[in-house]
């Protein structure tokens, strides 16, 4: 059994109870700048379609009449300024600028550049400034990546927004779940940890659903709201303890934690078991060297990145581009935009599902569950549209990979979507965190591109269905993965999470 901690004690037999509403609070208003990040992240599916030249139909597809003769438009002119001009002669009204397909990929692909270049610095200033200030300066790229797209009047200005983007979105991300498992009491650090996905998800809905009945600057000017929402709401919150101990603030750091645990609270318990940390943390030079030569904070890097790794590398891309597809094999005659929605729902759901659970059952066993489902629709997925390519008949399976995708993404959203940014916060003594944050961050961002440079690709060269095996192979490494480096967090403290990795 294990041997109960003074926070502990504090809580249970002192009879002082900590009150969890504000601590709630904190961690929803530092998730607002997650539904920033979605916002930013699901705005290319609406908009870039609107500013992209028309495709050639496909004859045997019939469509309403346009207003004009998209084909025409588009073989008269050599450039976006040009389709421009011949859609006014025929429309006789101004239409928005075009991207050319490279522009539309240099849109798309710099948010994860600007990702990746900004995510170790914001650890860094994390650690140097607070994380508070951290989260509240992030506010202004994300404001400046709506102000130049509201405004774009080319594809320059809209790269340089999405550059902006890229910068805040990577900080949120190291940022956001930092303060938020340095704020929760032990007891609920995963079901706040999950906030961050959780709001994520919410962004992404909130895009698909406004996006999908809205102009592409419309929408922009709507999700504007957000970081001023982000500002106006985190304002108010407190600086994390953790970081004020460190800054030898302790009466600040009392100050902040009673507001976190509330009024009755016995803090002296917690408090002297967060000052230890910080102590033995301050006698400790951090570093990357350091980290990488130590058991512990390298198993937590190792753990951290393999985490973020198997994020990445589970298929989630696959399923998400494929989602159509996998509609129209139902039988399902349902429109793009709202299959996409049908899809955002199910994850926030799930993901809100996962903030309940993983308290109760522990991270081991929400990744190991996401391993094996995960897997195994991969594999069914490949195996239904491998057979459909070769011409067998699987009409009477239509609707089995309809169930694979919604199982997909429920065990996804319940598992390695939420857990490794939870996971991310907790599994570093307070040293490394920021730097550790930083470095998991950019290793994330650089999968994303690698994953959505190359998924175009490999559907092209080996197919689809060899796309849903390749990813289900990676699944079958993740049980292992899991099983044997995973430690189990839920309900241990800092000094414990550190004693399980050092193998002591």
């Amino acid at each position: 059994m294990e041997k109960p901690t003074m926070h502990m004690l504090s809580v249970q037999e002192k009879g002082g109870q900590t009150r969890r509403a504000n601590q709630y609070i904190a961690a929803v208003a530092a998730a607002i700048g997650a539904v920033v990040a979605g916002t930013i992240l699901a705005w290319s599916s609406p908009a870039l379609p609107q500013i992209q030249p028309p495709e050639k139909k496909n004859e045997n597809v019939t469509a309403e009449p346009l207003p004009y003769d998209p084909f025409e438009v588009y073989n008269n002119a050599t450039n976006a300024t040009n389709i421009t001009a011949v859609l006014i002669n025929q429309l006789g009204q101004p239409a928005d600028f075009l991207l050319s397909t490279q522009e539309s990929s240099l849109v798309s692909s710099i948010l994860a550049i600007g990702a990746a270049i900004s995510a170790l610095p914001v650890g860094v200033i994390a650690d140097k400034v607070g994380r508070r200030p951290t989260i509240l300066m992030l506010s202004v790229p994300f404001m400046l990546n709506w102000l130049i797209t509201i405004f774009a009047n080319g594809a320059g200005m809209l790269i340089a927004a999405r550059f902006f983007a890229g910068l805040s979105t990577g900080g949120i991300c190291v940022a956001a779940p930092m303060y938020i498992g340095e704020i929760a009491e032990t007891s609920i650090r995963g079901s706040l940890g999950a906030f961050f996905q959780l709001f994520l998800t919410v962004g992404i809905l909130f895009t698909f659903v406004v996006g999908a009945w809205t102009h592409w600057r419309t929408l922009s000017i709507v999700s504007a709201v957000f970081p001023v929402l982000l500002v106006a709401v985190f304002w108010w919150m407190p600086e994390t303890p953790q970081y004020l101990l460190a800054k030898n603030r302790r009466r600040d750091a009392e100050k902040a934690l009673r507001w976190l645990r509330g009024p009755d609270a016995e803090l002296s318990g917690e408090l002297e078991d967060m000052q230890k940390d910080v102590d033995n943390s301050s006698r400790q030079q951090g570093g990357l060297v350091r980290m990488l030569t130590n058991r512990a904070p390298l198993m937590a890097l190792i753990c951290s990145l393999g985490l973020m790794f198997f994020q990445q590398f589970s298929g989630i891309n696959a399923v998400i581009f494929y989602t159509v597809d996998i509609f129209k094999s139902a039988g399902s005659n349902i429109e793009p935009a709202i299959a996409t929605i049908i899809v955002g729902v199910v994850q926030t759901l799930a993901t809100y599902a996962s903030s309940l659970l993983i308290e109760k059952a522990g991270r081991r066993i929400l990744l190991l569950q996401s391993c094996v489902i995960m897997g195994i629709c991969l594999i069914v997925l490949g195996t239904y549209f491998k057979l459909k390519e070769s011409g067998a008949s699987v009409a009477a399976v239509g609707w089995l990979p309809l169930l694979c995708l919604v199982l997909f993404i429920i065990s996804f959203s319940m598992g390695f979507g939420p857990i490794p940014w939870m996971m991310m916060s907790e599994l570093f003594a307070a040293e490394f965190r920021g730097t550790a944050s930083g470095i998991t961050v950019v290793t994330n961002w650089c999968l994303v591109f690698i994953v959505t440079l190359c998924f175009p690709i490999m559907k092209v060269s080996i197919g689809i269905y060899s796309c849903f095996w390749f990813f289900s192979g990676f699944m079958i490494a993740c049980v292992f993965f899991v099983f044997f480096l995973i430690p189990e967090t839920k309900g241990k403290t800092l000094s414990q999470i550190q004693t399980i990795l050092g193998g002591k």
